[in-house]
């Protein structure tokens, strides 16, 4: 796979090609996500992902249906060797509000996997899939993702099979999750997983911030509601004690690969679910960080 740095500033960014896409004149003082936007033949207005009922039209109360979101046909050639966005499930304590593993659930899957086959030279599934931690299929991915892991409850039979996955080439991707008292549980959850590891918070110097889109300083992306009501961080999940800064905790094996990344105090997943909604919040969130830093974590993946 070629890799090209890409600045991400707040100056749009300018390519010759995104992925497979040509870009035309008109269109070379826009960003990459953009230009994917502005080709997509299904958008509202120009610069901008469709409003997709599966984040503002549509009712939560009711399942969404695939025909609203973009698909694509895999080619025949590639059908058995393609990226697959893979979300586990997983049991909550007490019941969690926000919809545990499901948070987010499948607006962000597609959007991303969309998104990641428009910026990229990747084939991908246009659907992704839904595992356990013990399916025997887990080991044909090398990515999977969880969310809003404050409340996740791993029984031993669990960690024992994520450890196994981890330390024989897998990859884990988690994300929002917010305040002190989260950090504190998913530290401890995951010293069940890997006993005697410590994770290493990385910082912005780390290559996974530059691998493919250059990012100048760390991530952090609310959720659309707490960005609407002015805030940064999601106040609801408890006390921050005085962090309210992003960070992403890393855990490593013995060769030094990585095999697991944290992202506390963020919400990535959101910029991706709502990246329809509002054109300020896909400009700020979705195009600067949350396309950029997922698309970097992939291909980290793919190529470490």
């Amino acid at each position: 796979m070629a890799i090209a740095c890409v600045d991400i500033s707040e100056e749009p960014t300018v390519l010759p090609t995104i992925g497979r896409k040509q870009v035309s004149p008109e269109q070379s003082t826009l960003s990459p996500i953009q230009v994917a936007a502005r080709q997509d033949e299904t958008l509202r207005e120009p610069g901008l992902p469709r409003q997709r009922r599966g984040s503002q039209g549509r009712s939560r109360s009711r399942a969404p249906d695939r025909s609203e979101y973009e698909n694509w046909e895999l080619a025949p050639d590639f059908k058995d060797d393609v990226f697959t966005f893979v979300r586990i499930e997983y049991d909550s304590y007490g019941g969690r509000r926000g919809g545990g593993w499901r948070n987010d659930y499948p607006d962000c899957d597609w959007n991303f996997s969309l998104r990641l086959r428009q910026l990229t030279s990747m084939e991908v599934h246009p659907n992704g899939r839904v595992l356990r931690l013990t399916d025997p299929d887990l080991f044909d991915y090398p990515f999977i993702f969880m969310t809003n892991v404050q409340g996740m409850s791993l029984t031993d039979t669990e960690c024992a099979a994520l450890r196994s996955y981890l330390l024989n080439g897998g990859f884990l991707m988690a994300d929002d999750f917010w305040a002190a008292d989260a950090w504190r549980h998913v530290k401890g959850e995951m010293q069940r997983v890997l006993p005697g590891r410590e994770p290493q918070e990385l910082t912005i110097d780390h290559p996974i911030f530059r691998t493919v889109y250059q990012l100048k300083t760390l991530p952090q992306v609310p959720s659309v509601f707490a960005w609407q009501r002015g805030d940064l961080v999601e106040r609801w999940h408890g006390s921050f004690e005085g962090d309210e800064a992003p960070h992403f905790q890393a855990w490593f094996d013995d060769n030094g690969r990585m095999v697991a990344l944290f992202c506390h105090n963020n919400d990535i997943g959101d910029g991706w679910e709502r990246e329809g909604e509002n054109r300020e919040f896909f400009e700020r969130y979705s195009e600067k960080m949350s396309y950029p830093f997922g698309i970097n974590v992939i291909t980290w993946v793919m190529t470490h």
